[in-house]
Protein backbone atom coordinates (compact mmCIF):
# COMPACT_ATOMS: atom_id res chain seq x y z
CA UNK A 1 0.00 0.00 0.00
CA UNK A 2 1.45 3.61 -0.70
CA UNK A 3 2.37 5.59 2.28
CA UNK A 4 1.53 8.75 3.54
CA UNK A 5 4.21 11.48 3.70
CA UNK A 6 4.39 12.73 7.40
CA UNK A 7 6.78 15.63 6.70
CA UNK A 8 4.21 18.32 7.69
CA UNK A 9 3.13 16.02 10.59
CA UNK A 10 6.87 16.44 11.73
CA UNK A 11 6.86 19.78 11.20
CA UNK A 12 3.55 20.30 13.34
CA UNK A 13 4.14 17.56 16.03
CA UNK A 14 7.57 17.97 17.12
CA UNK A 15 9.09 15.44 19.21
CA UNK A 16 5.82 13.42 19.58
CA UNK A 17 6.01 12.31 15.54
CA UNK A 18 8.19 9.36 16.49
CA UNK A 19 6.29 8.44 19.22
CA UNK A 20 3.00 9.11 17.52
CA UNK A 21 4.02 6.90 14.57
CA UNK A 22 5.58 4.24 16.96
CA UNK A 23 2.43 3.36 18.41
CA UNK A 24 0.89 2.90 14.87
CA UNK A 25 2.92 0.50 13.14
CA UNK A 26 2.92 -3.57 15.09
CA UNK A 27 6.56 -4.31 13.80
CA UNK A 28 10.35 -4.05 14.61
CA UNK A 29 10.44 -0.25 12.69
CA UNK A 30 8.63 2.15 11.54
CA UNK A 31 7.28 2.51 7.70
CA UNK A 32 6.64 5.99 6.61
CA UNK A 33 7.48 8.69 4.25
CA UNK A 34 9.38 11.90 4.54
CA UNK A 35 10.11 14.71 2.02
CA UNK A 36 8.98 12.19 -0.75
CA UNK A 37 11.41 9.43 0.06
CA UNK A 38 10.62 6.27 1.81
CA UNK A 39 12.10 5.52 5.17
CA UNK A 40 12.05 3.45 8.01
CA UNK A 41 12.91 4.33 11.57
CA UNK A 42 15.08 1.84 13.94
CA UNK A 43 15.36 1.96 18.01
CA UNK A 44 17.88 0.58 20.21
CA UNK A 45 21.48 0.14 20.48
CA UNK A 46 21.14 -2.81 18.38
CA UNK A 47 19.64 -0.48 15.77
CA UNK A 48 22.34 1.98 17.01
CA UNK A 49 25.13 -0.45 16.03
CA UNK A 50 23.39 -1.08 12.85
CA UNK A 51 22.76 2.50 11.98
CA UNK A 52 26.45 3.62 12.24
CA UNK A 53 28.07 1.00 10.02
CA UNK A 54 29.16 2.60 7.24
CA UNK A 55 28.63 -0.52 5.48
CA UNK A 56 24.92 -0.52 6.02
CA UNK A 57 24.40 3.48 6.02
CA UNK A 58 25.94 6.82 5.06
CA UNK A 59 24.72 10.33 6.96
CA UNK A 60 26.08 12.42 3.77
CA UNK A 61 23.62 11.54 1.47
CA UNK A 62 20.41 12.19 3.72
CA UNK A 63 21.40 15.80 5.20
CA UNK A 64 18.33 17.86 3.26
CA UNK A 65 19.67 20.96 2.35
CA UNK A 66 17.82 23.26 4.99
CA UNK A 67 20.12 21.26 7.62
CA UNK A 68 23.55 22.43 5.62
CA UNK A 69 22.76 26.06 5.13
CA UNK A 70 21.86 26.10 8.80
CA UNK A 71 23.07 24.19 11.10
CA UNK A 72 26.15 22.22 9.45
CA UNK A 73 27.40 23.89 6.90
CA UNK A 74 27.97 23.00 3.03
CA UNK A 75 30.86 20.95 2.89
CA UNK A 76 31.23 20.62 6.32
CA UNK A 77 32.52 17.40 7.57
CA UNK A 78 28.84 15.88 8.49
CA UNK A 79 28.24 15.84 4.41
CA UNK A 80 31.43 13.50 3.82
CA UNK A 81 31.36 9.28 4.33
CA UNK A 82 34.01 6.56 4.79
CA UNK A 83 37.54 7.72 4.18
CA UNK A 84 37.28 11.34 3.40
CA UNK A 85 35.27 11.61 6.58
CA UNK A 86 37.87 10.04 8.40
CA UNK A 87 40.30 12.19 7.35
CA UNK A 88 38.58 15.33 8.06
CA UNK A 89 37.37 14.24 11.39
CA UNK A 90 41.06 13.96 12.47
CA UNK A 91 41.68 17.41 12.43
CA UNK A 92 38.33 17.50 15.08
CA UNK A 93 39.65 15.08 17.45
CA UNK A 94 43.10 16.11 17.28
CA UNK A 95 41.42 19.79 19.13
CA UNK A 96 39.56 17.17 21.64
CA UNK A 97 41.58 15.48 23.59
CA UNK A 98 41.58 15.81 27.50
CA UNK A 99 44.47 18.67 27.87
CA UNK A 100 42.31 20.97 25.03
CA UNK A 101 38.76 20.19 26.25
CA UNK A 102 40.07 20.94 30.13
CA UNK A 103 41.35 24.30 28.49
CA UNK A 104 38.14 25.30 27.03
CA UNK A 105 36.24 24.26 30.12
CA UNK A 106 38.57 26.20 31.88
CA UNK A 107 37.97 29.51 29.76
CA UNK A 108 34.50 29.07 29.96
CA UNK A 109 34.20 28.68 33.51
CA UNK A 110 36.27 31.69 34.12
CA UNK A 111 34.17 33.72 31.58
CA UNK A 112 31.17 32.59 33.64
CA UNK A 113 32.76 33.59 37.28
CA UNK A 114 33.30 37.13 35.68
CA UNK A 115 29.43 37.39 34.28
CA UNK A 116 28.37 35.50 37.68
CA UNK A 117 30.33 39.00 39.36
CA UNK A 118 28.13 41.43 37.47
CA UNK A 119 24.36 39.70 37.83
CA UNK A 120 23.26 41.43 41.12
CA UNK A 121 23.76 44.91 39.71
CA UNK A 122 21.33 43.90 36.31
CA UNK A 123 18.86 42.67 38.61
CA UNK A 124 17.39 39.67 36.39
CA UNK A 125 18.99 37.34 34.08
CA UNK A 126 17.93 35.32 31.60
CA UNK A 127 20.06 32.32 31.52
CA UNK A 128 19.86 31.14 28.09
CA UNK A 129 20.47 34.79 26.45
CA UNK A 130 23.53 34.99 29.61
CA UNK A 131 24.73 31.48 29.12
CA UNK A 132 25.22 32.09 25.50
CA UNK A 133 27.36 34.62 25.65
CA UNK A 134 29.53 33.53 28.21
CA UNK A 135 30.21 30.64 26.61
CA UNK A 136 30.75 32.31 23.19
CA UNK A 137 33.24 34.55 24.97
CA UNK A 138 35.07 31.27 26.60
CA UNK A 139 34.94 29.24 23.33
CA UNK A 140 36.32 31.73 21.62
CA UNK A 141 39.27 32.35 23.77
CA UNK A 142 40.28 28.89 23.30
CA UNK A 143 39.76 28.77 19.54
CA UNK A 144 41.63 31.52 18.95
CA UNK A 145 39.35 33.61 17.23
CA UNK A 146 39.77 37.12 18.59
CA UNK A 147 36.47 38.39 19.84
CA UNK A 148 35.65 41.95 21.33
CA UNK A 149 33.08 42.34 24.45
CA UNK A 150 31.19 44.44 21.80
CA UNK A 151 31.10 41.83 19.21
CA UNK A 152 30.46 38.85 21.89
CA UNK A 153 26.72 39.73 21.75
CA UNK A 154 26.04 39.60 18.31
CA UNK A 155 28.05 36.58 17.28
CA UNK A 156 26.44 34.35 20.55
CA UNK A 157 23.09 35.45 18.71
CA UNK A 158 24.09 34.28 15.56
CA UNK A 159 25.16 30.99 16.77
CA UNK A 160 22.45 30.79 18.95
CA UNK A 161 20.38 31.14 15.60
CA UNK A 162 22.05 28.83 13.54
CA UNK A 163 21.17 25.90 15.95
CA UNK A 164 17.66 27.50 16.63
CA UNK A 165 16.88 27.57 13.34
CA UNK A 166 17.60 24.10 11.76
CA UNK A 167 14.22 22.73 13.01
CA UNK A 168 11.79 24.53 12.02
CA UNK A 169 10.67 26.92 8.97
CA UNK A 170 9.76 30.28 8.68
CA UNK A 171 11.17 33.38 10.46
CA UNK A 172 13.88 31.38 12.50
CA UNK A 173 14.98 29.39 9.85
CA UNK A 174 15.84 32.04 7.72
CA UNK A 175 17.08 34.00 10.49
CA UNK A 176 19.61 30.86 11.02
CA UNK A 177 20.65 31.12 7.06
CA UNK A 178 21.37 35.11 7.88
CA UNK A 179 23.83 34.21 10.82
CA UNK A 180 25.81 31.04 8.92
CA UNK A 181 26.35 33.56 5.69
CA UNK A 182 27.75 35.91 7.81
CA UNK A 183 29.34 34.05 10.44
CA UNK A 184 31.34 32.14 7.76
CA UNK A 185 32.55 35.05 5.64
CA UNK A 186 33.94 36.52 8.92
CA UNK A 187 35.70 33.27 9.67
CA UNK A 188 37.03 32.91 6.28
CA UNK A 189 38.28 36.46 6.57
CA UNK A 190 40.23 34.94 9.46
CA UNK A 191 41.75 32.32 8.78
CA UNK A 192 43.24 34.07 5.00
CA UNK A 193 44.60 36.45 7.61
CA UNK A 194 46.09 33.96 9.24
CA UNK A 195 47.78 32.41 6.18
CA UNK A 196 49.04 35.86 5.07
CA UNK A 197 50.26 36.23 8.35
CA UNK A 198 48.92 39.42 9.27
CA UNK A 199 46.49 37.64 12.27
CA UNK A 200 48.39 35.28 14.52
CA UNK A 201 47.12 32.95 16.81
CA UNK A 202 48.54 30.43 19.18
CA UNK A 203 49.81 27.04 16.73
CA UNK A 204 47.38 24.62 18.83
CA UNK A 205 44.66 26.37 19.03
CA UNK A 206 41.67 25.71 16.44
CA UNK A 207 41.42 28.99 14.30
CA UNK A 208 45.54 27.54 13.23
CA UNK A 209 44.52 24.17 13.36
CA UNK A 210 41.71 24.67 10.85
CA UNK A 211 43.56 27.55 8.36
CA UNK A 212 47.01 24.97 8.01
CA UNK A 213 44.67 21.68 7.50
CA UNK A 214 45.28 19.56 4.61
CA UNK A 215 42.81 17.25 2.60
CA UNK A 216 44.20 13.90 1.79
CA UNK A 217 45.34 15.20 -1.55
CA UNK A 218 47.28 17.71 0.15
CA UNK A 219 45.31 20.56 -0.45
CA UNK A 220 44.70 23.89 2.21
CA UNK A 221 40.85 23.48 2.81
CA UNK A 222 39.50 26.15 1.26
CA UNK A 223 38.86 29.48 3.55
CA UNK A 224 34.99 28.95 2.82
CA UNK A 225 35.70 25.16 3.85
CA UNK A 226 37.67 26.10 6.88
CA UNK A 227 35.24 28.78 8.53
CA UNK A 228 32.60 26.23 8.04
CA UNK A 229 34.13 23.47 10.52
CA UNK A 230 35.33 26.42 12.60
CA UNK A 231 31.68 27.29 13.32
CA UNK A 232 31.49 23.55 13.78
CA UNK A 233 33.67 23.59 16.53
CA UNK A 234 32.55 26.80 18.50
CA UNK A 235 28.69 26.47 17.10
CA UNK A 236 28.36 23.45 19.48
CA UNK A 237 29.80 24.43 22.16
CA UNK A 238 27.33 27.21 22.18
CA UNK A 239 24.64 24.95 22.12
CA UNK A 240 25.20 23.97 25.56
CA UNK A 241 23.18 27.00 26.74
CA UNK A 242 20.32 24.74 25.92
CA UNK A 243 21.26 21.95 28.12
CA UNK A 244 22.50 24.68 30.78
CA UNK A 245 18.92 26.05 30.74
CA UNK A 246 17.57 22.44 30.94
CA UNK A 247 19.78 21.90 33.87
CA UNK A 248 18.48 24.91 35.61
CA UNK A 249 14.77 23.80 34.67
CA UNK A 250 15.82 20.24 36.48
CA UNK A 251 17.46 22.22 39.06
CA UNK A 252 14.02 23.90 40.32
CA UNK A 253 11.47 21.29 39.34
CA UNK A 254 13.52 18.84 41.68
CA UNK A 255 15.23 20.85 44.33
CA UNK A 256 16.29 17.50 45.62
CA UNK A 257 19.18 17.51 42.74
CA UNK A 258 19.92 21.06 43.51
CA UNK A 259 21.32 20.05 47.15
CA UNK A 260 23.09 16.83 45.85
CA UNK A 261 24.58 18.75 43.23
CA UNK A 262 25.78 22.02 45.66
CA UNK A 263 27.22 19.27 48.14
CA UNK A 264 28.93 17.34 45.47
CA UNK A 265 32.82 17.31 46.24
CA UNK A 266 34.46 14.87 43.87
CA UNK A 267 32.50 15.54 40.44
CA UNK A 268 30.49 11.85 40.62
CA UNK A 269 27.63 13.08 40.99
CA UNK A 270 27.73 15.89 38.66
CA UNK A 271 28.73 13.97 35.96
CA UNK A 272 25.82 11.78 36.50
CA UNK A 273 23.73 15.16 36.42
CA UNK A 274 25.19 15.92 33.65
CA UNK A 275 24.53 13.21 31.34
CA UNK A 276 20.66 12.65 32.66
CA UNK A 277 20.09 16.19 31.44
CA UNK A 278 21.32 15.03 28.26
CA UNK A 279 19.23 11.78 28.56
CA UNK A 280 15.94 13.58 30.13
CA UNK A 281 15.58 16.76 28.17
CA UNK A 282 14.52 16.69 24.67
CA UNK A 283 16.88 18.23 21.67
CA UNK A 284 17.79 15.81 18.48
CA UNK A 285 14.73 13.43 17.75
CA UNK A 286 16.31 11.45 15.48
CA UNK A 287 19.49 11.03 12.76
CA UNK A 288 18.91 10.18 9.64
CA UNK A 289 20.80 8.02 6.76
CA UNK A 290 20.58 6.50 3.79
CA UNK A 291 20.95 2.57 3.17
CA UNK A 292 24.15 1.91 1.22
CA UNK A 293 22.63 -1.63 -0.62
CA UNK A 294 19.63 -3.66 0.39
CA UNK A 295 19.61 -4.33 3.82
CA UNK A 296 17.57 -6.83 6.74
CA UNK A 297 16.50 -5.43 10.06
CA UNK A 298 15.51 -7.82 12.01
CA UNK A 299 13.51 -9.96 9.07
CA UNK A 300 12.52 -6.83 7.62
CA UNK A 301 13.81 -5.57 4.45
CA UNK A 302 15.34 -1.55 3.83
CA UNK A 303 16.29 -1.33 0.07
CA UNK A 304 18.90 0.70 -0.99
CA UNK A 305 18.79 4.50 -0.95
CA UNK A 306 15.71 4.70 1.44
CA UNK A 307 16.12 6.59 4.16
CA UNK A 308 17.10 5.03 7.86
CA UNK A 309 16.20 7.14 10.79
CA UNK A 310 17.49 6.66 14.05
CA UNK A 311 14.82 7.45 16.99
CA UNK A 312 16.72 9.01 19.33
CA UNK A 313 14.54 10.70 21.89
CA UNK A 314 12.85 7.27 21.85
CA UNK A 315 15.95 5.22 22.98
CA UNK A 316 17.06 8.27 25.52
CA UNK A 317 13.35 7.32 26.98
CA UNK A 318 13.47 3.58 26.83
CA UNK A 319 12.35 1.67 30.05
CA UNK A 320 14.55 -1.35 28.35
CA UNK A 321 17.64 0.44 29.05
CA UNK A 322 16.40 3.49 31.62
CA UNK A 323 13.55 2.63 33.66
CA UNK A 324 11.17 4.93 34.87
CA UNK A 325 12.48 7.16 31.81
CA UNK A 326 10.12 9.95 32.50
CA UNK A 327 11.45 10.53 35.97
CA UNK A 328 14.54 13.02 36.37
CA UNK A 329 17.63 10.65 38.73
CA UNK A 330 20.81 11.66 37.90
CA UNK A 331 21.52 8.61 40.16
CA UNK A 332 20.71 6.15 37.40
CA UNK A 333 24.23 6.86 36.11
CA UNK A 334 26.35 6.50 38.93
CA UNK A 335 28.45 3.50 38.98
CA UNK A 336 26.82 2.57 35.24
CA UNK A 337 29.31 2.15 32.46
CA UNK A 338 27.47 3.60 29.16
CA UNK A 339 27.74 1.92 26.38
CA UNK A 340 28.94 3.39 23.41
CA UNK A 341 25.07 2.55 21.39
CA UNK A 342 23.25 2.91 24.63
CA UNK A 343 23.17 6.97 25.38
CA UNK A 344 23.24 8.59 22.35
CA UNK A 345 21.70 12.38 22.57
CA UNK A 346 25.02 13.34 20.27
CA UNK A 347 25.28 9.99 18.20
CA UNK A 348 26.83 6.50 18.83
CA UNK A 349 29.37 4.35 18.58
CA UNK A 350 33.23 5.39 18.19
CA UNK A 351 33.90 9.78 17.53
CA UNK A 352 36.85 9.12 16.08
CA UNK A 353 36.01 6.62 13.33
CA UNK A 354 31.98 7.62 12.89
CA UNK A 355 29.47 10.37 12.87
CA UNK A 356 29.33 10.50 16.56
CA UNK A 357 29.83 14.25 18.41
CA UNK A 358 33.41 14.46 18.79
CA UNK A 359 32.43 17.56 20.61
CA UNK A 360 30.67 15.67 23.29
CA UNK A 361 33.31 15.69 25.98
CA UNK A 362 32.55 19.37 25.83
CA UNK A 363 29.27 19.17 26.33
CA UNK A 364 29.51 17.14 29.37
CA UNK A 365 32.65 19.16 30.79
CA UNK A 366 31.16 21.87 30.67
CA UNK A 367 27.66 21.07 32.16
CA UNK A 368 30.11 18.91 34.47
CA UNK A 369 31.60 22.74 35.55
CA UNK A 370 28.37 24.93 35.17
CA UNK A 371 25.84 22.98 36.81
CA UNK A 372 27.47 22.47 40.23
CA UNK A 373 28.49 26.51 40.10
CA UNK A 374 24.74 27.16 39.20
CA UNK A 375 23.44 25.02 42.15
CA UNK A 376 25.50 27.02 44.77
CA UNK A 377 24.39 29.73 43.35
CA UNK A 378 22.11 32.81 45.84
CA UNK A 379 18.59 33.17 43.32
CA UNK A 380 15.27 32.82 43.48
CA UNK A 381 13.20 32.05 40.05
CA UNK A 382 10.32 34.71 39.79
CA UNK A 383 6.76 33.45 38.32
CA UNK A 384 7.33 32.84 34.43
CA UNK A 385 6.44 30.33 32.02
CA UNK A 386 8.55 27.54 32.50
CA UNK A 387 7.29 24.89 29.87
CA UNK A 388 9.26 22.60 27.32
CA UNK A 389 7.03 22.25 24.65
CA UNK A 390 7.28 19.02 22.37
CA UNK A 391 6.16 20.55 19.78
CA UNK A 392 9.09 22.98 18.91
CA UNK A 393 12.33 21.88 17.77
CA UNK A 394 15.06 22.41 19.00
CA UNK A 395 12.84 22.92 22.41
CA UNK A 396 13.80 25.19 24.92
CA UNK A 397 12.76 26.56 28.12
CA UNK A 398 9.87 29.09 27.29
CA UNK A 399 10.83 31.92 29.15
CA UNK A 400 14.80 30.88 28.62
CA UNK A 401 14.86 30.26 32.36
CA UNK A 402 14.78 34.26 34.18
CA UNK A 403 16.56 34.41 37.45
CA UNK A 404 16.89 36.79 40.10
CA UNK A 405 20.74 36.75 42.14
CA UNK A 406 20.38 37.30 45.97
CA UNK A 407 21.33 40.80 45.84
CA UNK A 408 19.97 42.05 43.17
CA UNK A 409 17.29 45.31 42.30
CA UNK A 410 13.65 44.74 43.32
CA UNK A 411 11.31 43.37 41.27
CA UNK A 412 10.34 45.57 38.66
CA UNK A 413 13.19 47.79 38.90
CA UNK A 414 15.65 45.67 36.82
CA UNK A 415 16.20 46.82 33.30
CA UNK A 416 15.59 44.74 30.42
CA UNK A 417 16.94 44.67 27.33
CA UNK A 418 15.74 44.72 23.58
CA UNK A 419 16.98 40.73 22.92
CA UNK A 420 15.86 39.14 26.69
CA UNK A 421 12.20 41.11 25.59
CA UNK A 422 11.90 40.06 22.05
CA UNK A 423 12.75 36.36 23.34
CA UNK A 424 10.07 35.99 26.52
CA UNK A 425 7.49 37.59 23.72
CA UNK A 426 8.53 35.51 21.39
CA UNK A 427 8.92 32.37 22.95
CA UNK A 428 6.13 32.18 25.50
CA UNK A 429 3.72 33.93 23.99
CA UNK A 430 3.17 36.65 26.19
CA UNK A 431 2.21 33.89 28.74
CA UNK A 432 4.76 34.32 31.27
CA UNK A 433 3.06 32.86 34.38
CA UNK A 434 2.77 29.30 33.66
CA UNK A 435 3.86 26.45 35.95
CA UNK A 436 6.87 24.14 34.95
CA UNK A 437 6.12 21.32 32.95
CA UNK A 438 8.27 18.74 30.67
CA UNK A 439 6.27 16.76 28.04
CA UNK A 440 7.01 12.84 28.32
CA UNK A 441 5.56 12.05 25.21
Amino acid sequence: MPLFDTTLLLLLEGYAWLPARWRETQGEMVHTRLMGRRAVVLRGPDAARFFYDDNHVQRAPALPEPIKSTLLGHGAVHTLDQAAHRARKGMFMSLMTPRSVAALVDETTAAWDEAVATWPDRGHVVLFDEAARVITRGACRWAGIPLTEEETGPLAADLVAMVDGFGSPGPRHWRARGARRRREAWLAALVEDMRRGTLRAPGTSALAVAARHREPGGELLAPRIAAVELLNLVRPTVAVSWFLSFAAHALHCWPVTRVRLAEDTDGTYAEAFAHEVRRFYPFAPFVAGKAVTDLTWKGEPIQADWLVLLDVWGQNHDPALWPNPCAFDPRRFIGREIGPYELIPQGGGDPAAGHRCPGEPVVVGLLEALAPRLARLDYTVPEQDLTVSPYRIPARVASGFVLRPAGARPAGTEPRDTESRENESRESGGARRRRPSVHPL
